[in-house]
């Protein structure tokens, strides 16, 4: 689901910050650019954490062509639209979409979830429909 855009090395040992670009898949028309750190194989030896990535993410969404939304979730929670592995088994970076009907605008939160001691660290990033030609292919949420 996410194309590799950017890749940008950040140390001698092999380190780097990927930029991966996500079209949320209910949303035409949203494209949004998640940014990343990727250890290498040598940081990961010496550091001896072998199997995780940082929790550290960074999201920005923007409008790429005509919005058109179709069967999203309007709850509080919102809807899972990306996630990857960071870890072999317990770390999951993922990316939620929020509807916020009052402000007409969609969030975008970007957060590790983990099986115990959660991360606090997020990013997140807002796309707004207000004054937009939007189509909904069910109808606009009153």
């Amino acid at each position: 689901m996410a194309d590799e855009v950017g890749k940008v090395g950040v140390d001698w040992v092999g380190n780097d910050i990927m930029i991966d670009a996500i079209k949320d898949p209910k949303v035409d028309g949203v494209t949004c650019h998640v940014a990343y750190f990727d250890r290498s194989v040598v940081d990961r030896l010496h550091k001896g954490n072998w199997f995780e990535d940082p929790s550290d993410s960074s999201i920005s969404c923007r409008q790429t062509g005509p919005i058109t939304i179709g069967d999203i979730d309007m709850s509080e929670g919102g809807e899972e639209v990306f996630k990857q592995g960071l870890s072999l088994i317990w770390k999951n970076q993922v990316v939620n979409r929020i509807y916020d009907k009052k402000n007409e605008t969609l969030i975008y939160l970007s957060h590790s979830r983990q099986v115990q001691n959660g991360s606090a660290k997020m990013s997140v990033t807002t796309v707004s429909l207000y004054g937009q030609s939007v189509v909904w292919t069910k109808s606009k949420p009153q």
